[in-house]
Order: structure tokens, then sequence, then C-alpha cells
């Protein structure tokens, strides 16, 4: 997003410190800074429920043993820590992570710091801050003590800081809530022309645009402001739609306070971005594909009515049901076109190559129950015989139809692969989880990557709590029938996602750690609540 100075160079200048200042006060805060302010003299000021006061040895020893995720503040004498923040920190990681803290200032404290070799006195700030995961120290906190990178490190304790704590990123303008971009918006005073980087933080592609964009922000200093802003959560869904996101990243460009369009060089670098800011202009239309039928190509295009005549015709044939914006097939055609060139001018052919578009022929591909993109199916003397999924390249074509046989036995799909992971369905998800107090659904697709590498983690993580009756692990495949309007319905905008549900009412979106113990121990914060909880009544009691 980048503030134009032809109208008055120094009133935008004034304007855009004032406005970057005020943006990134909160950001800005160093963590000796925030230490600081951590740590205030003796007031009446209650210890909030959610954050755990341990003095005794065996205690913090069970708590490391029961909690797997667990962010410990150690104080240097008796008095209170400044607690708002760590209270805000540990409710909004409820669940998922555990605020502690020890004062080893009294007799008790001081002997469990001194077992655990910690001594905030010697710190300038007067406390130290430690996290433990799985049970053992992890790491020092070094990061900001701010709300948000607090939370987000205690959200996923081995990912990348957050954007705007990387240092080279401190002329990008660091956007948190949607009512500083609706200022950005309506701002009249001066000329606002600015990129507005859309992101996530597990975004392959934002993670490779980041230091181009921030260089691009530190090279156009002065001219430009350049913008980012995290909008993948719920809240942020309706911005999503004002302009039109759809993925991540998306480049948004302003003038004058008015969203005008999109910038799409997604392999662009910092000096293209700031070439294209000299003139900015919105991207070309796209030259519209030509459809393959009507293409140079030797393959026999079938329709619903020419399908059954041509089959008849040719007695040996392959036929790829295909639709126009799949990339798989698009990958494909070229070796199918280049193995048409030969057998389908050759006499004496072992077979032919023939094609249909499965998104217009509707009534032959719900015949063969077309369910995927691309197909290849055998048909001889009009009859169909085998399904070819390994048949994509020329080579393994021509091989093929010279010895046609029946293909390797399909692999099991996750479904049908026996685990202790519920596998749901639109027809069932709700009723199945109102049964369950605590249920983690993945949301995925068969062929992405990403949840590939999770489902063994989550199957994994299943198994452990396979005998607890209030736990359930499930799993929505999201291309799947009727499935796909459900994991809309549920916020599902990539996969995988993975939502947290309390007797089938979702809770919140896990952002954790995507391997076994992440989703164990996640579920095993939770189990701890509930235990806590249950000792608290029987106290009572």
């Amino acid at each position: 997003m980048i503030f134009s100075l032809s109208v008055s160079r120094l009133l935008c200048l004034t304007h855009l410190r004032s406005l970057s200042l005020s943006l990134s006060l909160s950001l800005s805060l160093s963590l000796s800074l925030s230490q600081v302010v951590l740590v205030t003299t003796l007031q009446a000021v209650k210890v909030s429920p959610l954050i755990e006061k341990v003095s005794d040895h065996k205690d913090f020893k069970k708590l490391l043993r029961t909690r797997t995720n667990v962010l410990v503040l150690y104080t240097k004498s008796g008095e209170y820590p400044q607690l708002k923040l760590l209270s805000d920190v540990a409710q909004a990681v409820k669940g998922q992570g555990t605020i502690a803290w020890v004062n080893c200032g009294d007799s008790e404290g001081r002997k469990l710091c001194k077992k655990v070799k910690v001594d905030p006195s010697s710190k300038t700030a007067g406390f130290e801050i430690l996290h433990y995961k799985d049970g053992t120290f992890h790491t020092e906190y070094n990061r900001p003590a701010t709300l948000k990178s607090m939370v987000a490190f205690l959200k996923d304790p081995t990912g990348a800081p957050l954007w705007e704590e990387n240092p080279e990123a401190k002329d990008v303008v660091h956007i948190e809530t949607e009512k500083v971009s609706i200022s950005f918006r309506s701002t009249a005073s001066v000329k606002i022309t600015f990129p507005f980087l859309v992101f996530v933080w597990w975004c392959g592609v934002c993670k490779r645009m980041q230091p181009i964009f921030q260089q691009t922000a530190t090279e156009t200093k002065g001219k430009y402001v350049l913008a980012g802003m995290n909008v993948h959560p719920a809240e942020f869904d309706g911005l999503k739609q004002e302009f039109n996101v759809k993925g991540y990243p998306t480049f948004c460009y302003f003038e004058k306070g008015k969203f005008l369009h999109h910038y799409e060089n997604y392999g662009a670098t910092a000096k293209d971005i700031a070439d294209w800011l000299k003139n900015p202009q919105p991207p070309q239309p796209k030259t519209p594909e030509v459809p393959w039928s009507e293409s140079d190509s030797a393959v026999f295009h079938l329709t619903d009515e020419s399908f059954d005549t041509f089959l008849e015709e040719h007695p040996s044939a392959l036929v790829m049901f295909y639709a126009p914006w799949c990339g798989h097939c698009k990958k494909m055609k070229p070796e199918y076109d280049e193995a048409a060139e030969i057998l389908n001018k050759d006499a004496n052919s072992p077979g032919v190559l023939a094609a249909v578009d499965a998104t217009i022929h509707k009534s032959v591909g719900e015949r063969f129950k077309i369910s995927g993109f691309p197909t290849v199916k055998y048909f001889e003397k009009g009859e169909e015989k085998y399904t070819l999924p390994h048949l994509r390249t020329k080579d393994k074509i021509f091989e093929w139809l010279q010895n046609p046989q029946a293909p390797p036995p399909p692999e099991q799909s996750w479904e049908e692969k026996p685990s202790s992971v519920s596998h749901l369905g639109a027809e069932d998800f709700r009723e199945a989880l109102k049964k369950k107090k605590h249920a983690l659904v993945m949301f995925y697709a068969p062929w992405c990557p990403h949840c590939k590498n999770a489902i063994p983690h989550f199957i994994t993580a299943a198994e452990l709590f396979k005998d607890d009756r209030k736990i359930a692990y499930a799993a929505v495949d999201c291309t799947k029938g009727q499935n796909h309007e459900l994991c809309k319905q549920e916020g599902v905008e990539g996969y995988p996602t993975f939502n947290y549900y309390n007797y089938g009412k979702f809770s919140e979106k896990y952002n954790g750690e995507r391997g076994e113990a992440g989703f164990t121990g996640f579920m095993r914060s939770l189990r701890g609540r509930d235990q806590e909880k249950v000792g608290k009544r029987k106290e009572e009691l």
C-alpha cells in the first residue's frame, strides 16, 4: 500500500510518519521495554485462575508431565507481576498452551528456582520467561512481550516469528485489525496509493514473496508505503469478500482510499514491483484458451451423441475424460496429443485415442461414473474393460496398448484404511460430533501434499486417544459429494484445515504444529483441564 507524494510531498510525509507511527506502536515494543512494564510494585491484583501459580518442585514436575506446551514466568521477588497481559495470553491459548508463574523470592519458590537453575535476579528486568515442550526445557522466550507475539509463539513454538517481528520488515506497515485498514481507505487528505499484501503465515508463496515485499518497502521508503495483513482468521471474511481475496497471497492496489485492482505477478522481484508502482496498471486480460476439441489435435474428440458410434467403429480405444480447468489434464494433454499423432494415423495401430470434455458432455460422464479428472478408460469392442490411472505419458500409453492387461489394484484411500480416525460426511457430521466433548477435525483433499504429510501424525494421535470415549479425531474429505458445501460452511479455505469442536459446536481453529506432538499435546491440554475441574469440584464438596 503506497502513499504518492505527487500532491504535496511535505504534507504526505508528515501524514505518513504519524500514520505509520500509530500503526506500529504495539509492534515496535522490544522485549526489554515490555519486560520493564511486566513487573510492578505490590498491588491488590488477583492472579488469574488461568495462570498456574507453582512453588513446589513436585507440582512443577507434574505440570510439565501433564502439559505439553508451557510458558513459565520466573520473578525475583514477592512483587506481583503485571498479569493482565499474561491473563489475556492464557485466555487466548486456552486448551493449546499453559501459562505458569514461579516466584523465586519466597522460600519454596527459591528452592524450585534453584533446582531448575533459574535466577531471575541476574536479569535486568528482574524476571525470565522460559518455554517447556513435551515435559522438557525448549527455549528462552525472546520475542516481543505482546499479546499477539506470545499467542503466536504458544500456538506454534517451533514456527517462524511473526512477520512484523523481523527487523528487515520494519518498513512494511503491519495491519492487525479491519478498523486500521478502513482508516487507510477513508483517508482523503492525501492521495493514497499502496499495494496491500494479504497473506497467511503457512502459505509457501507468501513466505517467498515476503522478503521481496519488504525489500521493496525499504527501497521505496519515502515514496510509497507497503502494508501487509494476515486475513486468514474468520473475523476478516467481510474484508476478503470486499476485495475478492480467494487465495494467498493477494496484492490489492488502492488509490485515494479506493481499491482499484490486484497485482498478479507472483514471481516478481523487488525491482518489478517498484517499476510497476511508477505506473500501476490493472492485470491484463488473459487470452481466452482455445478449447482442446477446436485445436489442431489428432485426438478424436467425442460428444454424448457420437460416443457409442465411435466405439462401434473402433474396437480398441483409450478414452480420456477431462475437464478444461483441470491442472493434471493440462499436463497430460501434450503427451496424449503426441501419442495420438502416431496411433490415430497408423493403419496398424493397436488402438486409438479419444477424449471427452465431461463438463460439457455430462451424460457420458455420469454413465461411466466419472468423479475425477483425468480418468482414462479402455474400451474393447464398445465395452468398458479397464480404468487406467497410470497411463499419463506417451511411452506408457504405447507400452500398454501393445499388451492390454488389467492395471495394478488402486491404492486404498485414507477412508478405506483401518485407523482410529472417524471419517465423516455431510450426512453424519453434526450428529457424530455432538456425542464428543473434544473433537479435532481435519478437513482435507486427497491430492493435497500438506494433507498427505499430516495424515500419519493425525492417525498416530487418534490411536493414542482411541479408548477415550469423550475424544474424537475426525476427518472430512472436502472433495466428496455434499462435503464440499459442508467444508464451506465450516470456514475451510485451504487444505488441510483443522477445527476444534466441543459437543458439536465449533470452538476454534487449530493452528498448532501439524505433527504428532502438536495433535496429541492439544488434546492432552484439554483433558488436563477437565481433570482439574473435577478435582476442584471434589475439593469444594
